[in-house]
């Protein structure tokens, strides 16, 4: 395929070399980049002033649409009234009222909200949460965690550890040690299903084997994305979440859903738990806990969680020797606010349930092109999947996104899989645009 790239204006290769760009092929986009200039709604416009959808929430965090002045105006308040406090044996009122409507939004069970910076952090917080809770109960020789390949868990030294994508940790070999994988739930039987599959439940009993080769009172956690979003949204099949539940219990292991991705809203409800009705230990969020606007991500833990390990440590001593510079700033956290509020208010939660059906059926739309290999999809998040170039996996996903991107759309790509996923604010006709330029990207392939 080839890609021409518009004039470039301003924008000349030698003025983009000093910014060494993250997860990007650095060399590739210099010399025909793809520069963002402005964002409102649901659209992009690039250096050339060209206006295109965004098709992927920037990376599934933008879930109220762009530009949000609230949320900009409830940060420069912020910023002018208190611009950072230290967050370790001092506080401000911000993060306390975060953490409360935070748990409001949250299933019953979870009251206790730690911050982080990113999902990344959050999946660190989240081993350290797990270790910490069983040397509280005595039980240190739970030392095991357990993931899934095609996994993304972040790219810190825990979710490189816990990663089942091996491109994200092929090139970083010191990694976390007693790290077991489950299989992943992709199956060729579930092509082109819609929701949760009929066939693969019976994948989480590689947990149960685990617990018979090593010993179930080894492992302490099992990390699991409800939907595994950045491999392509690999929908879980019917009765999957549930068995790892029951595994879990029966072995006294923790069950946490990294929801970084799936967390407010994306599967038409606050949080993937609530939408399969399975309750794990520990929630991981990030994204669109701010609608992108500063980096955040946070952890949530149930009473259990919280009181074991609070109450394990000597009166007036440190529970939990974990933190950042910039858990909780003020700034972060009045984002978080305004986000929330706009949520509630504009209910873009139940927007999204309600337009799911018309996004699921629209992307199903593209299933006659022969280039489409898989169609994969729940709430308002799907997969369009295409046939790789024989011997070169992921080469045609790459150029199909700079493609894209041309024809005035931007979605992510993992491989050969576009990762969909709009705003909560998207009108049907936003949909439509979306599905006709990957109409009219894929049709001659």
């Amino acid at each position: 395929m080839n890609i021409v790239a518009k004039p470039l204006e301003r924008f000349a290769t030698n003025s983009l070399e000093s910014h060494w760009m993250p997860f990007t092929a650095n060399k590739d986009f210099k010399a025909a980049p793809r520069l963002v200039t402005k964002s409102e709604g649901m659209y992009l416009w690039n250096q050339n002033g060209d206006k295109l959808i965004d098709g992927s929430s920037g990376l599934f965090n933008v879930a109220a649409g762009h530009g949000r002045r609230e949320i900009a105006e409830a940060v420069y308040a912020q910023m002018l009234q208190n611009d950072y406090t230290a967050p370790f044996q001092l506080a401000q009122p911000t993060s306390f009222a975060l953490s409360a409507k935070l748990a409001k939004l949250l299933p019953e069970p979870f009251n206790h909200v730690f911050f982080t910076n990113s999902g990344s952090e959050s999946i660190d917080t989240a081993l350290k949460m797990a270790m910490a809770y069983h040397r509280a109960r005595g039980e240190s020789q739970r030392i095991r965690f357990v993931s899934r390949e095609r996994a993304y868990h972040g790219v810190n030294i825990g979710g490189v550890s816990l990663a089942g994508m091996v491109r994200n940790r092929e090139t970083f070999p010191v990694v976390m040690p007693n790290i077991v994988m489950m299989r992943h739930t992709w199956d060729d039987k579930n092509l082109f299903q819609k929701g949760q599959p009929e066939h693969g439940a019976e994948l989480a009993n590689d947990l149960q084997r685990h617990c018979e080769t090593y010993g179930g009172s080894t492992i302490a956690a099992v990390f699991v994305e409800p939907v595994a979003g950045s491999t392509g949204t690999l929908v879980p099949p019917k009765g999957y979440l549930e068995r790892l539940r029951q595994i879990c219990d029966q072995h006294g292991i923790l069950l946490i859903f990294d929801e970084v991705i799936t967390g407010f809203g994306r599967m038409g409800t606050p949080f993937a738990a609530d939408k399969f009705s399975v309750m794990p230990d520990i929630i991981t969020m990030a994204k669109a806990l701010t609608n992108g606007a500063i980096p955040m991500g946070a952890v949530a833990a149930t009473d259990k969680i919280y009181e074991t390990i609070t109450g394990a440590a000597p009166e007036n001593a440190i529970e939990f020797f974990h933190g950042y510079t910039y858990s909780g700033h003020p700034a972060a956290c009045a984002a978080g606010l305004a986000t929330l509020q706009i949520y509630e208010d504009e209910g873009l939660f139940e927007r999204a349930a309600a337009m799911s059906d018309y996004f699921l059926d629209a992307i199903w739309s593209l299933k006659d092109l022969p280039i489409v290999r898989d169609l994969r999809g729940i709430g308002m998040m799907a997969g369009i999947e295409v046939f790789p170039i024989e011997g070169k996996p992921g080469i045609r996903g790459n150029e199909l996104q700079k493609q894209l991107f041309w024809n005035g759309c931007h979605v992510k790509w993992t491989g050969d899989t576009a990762i969909v996923a709009p705003s909560f604010v998207a009108e049907k006709s936003h949909i439509d645009e979306i599905v006709d330029a990957f109409r009219r990207t894929l049709k001659d392939l």
